[in-house]
């Protein structure tokens, strides 16, 4: 699947849609974090057909975060850190493909950085944009 090339409004435009389903990842990633201590006790008594009541709600926290991000990467959008809530999104700023970065939280995308940097490497985007 070729890279989707975003303008700054369209990449806009996904913001609040992001917001939304990154938070929802971030909601029931910290629901499996609460029970990953009885799944991995499950994870250890496998060979003796250990199990856990807990089992069947990690596996659709699971499903669930998979269908969010299977949404975002729909949209085009490369998700660089799901924790963070950190995306970007490919651009063309004179003539080189570049990539607008925006990290859960911010109102609007108003950062950029070069393909093979990242976020510690960001520059606003009215500063050589």
């Amino acid at each position: 699947m070729d890279e989707r090339i975003f303008t700054l409004g369209e990449a806009n435009s996904l913001v609040p849609d992001l917001e939304v389903l990154l938070r929802e990842v971030q909601k029931m990633r910290g629901f499996i974090m609460q029970i990953r201590g009885e799944i991995q006790k499950a994870r250890e008594h496998l060979s003796a057909n250990g199990g856990s009541p807990q089992g069947p709600a990690y596996l659709k926290a699971l499903e669930f975060i998979m269908k969010r991000v299977e949404r975002i990467q729909q949209m085009g959008v490369l998700i660089k850190d799901l924790e963070k809530g950190l995306c970007d999104f490919p651009f063309m700023l004179d003539g080189r493909m570049v990539y607008l970065c925006w990290k859960l939280g911010e109102n609007e995308i108003g950062w950029w950085h070069e393909t093979d940097t990242g976020f510690g490497n960001r520059k606003p985007l009215d500063e050589d944009s």
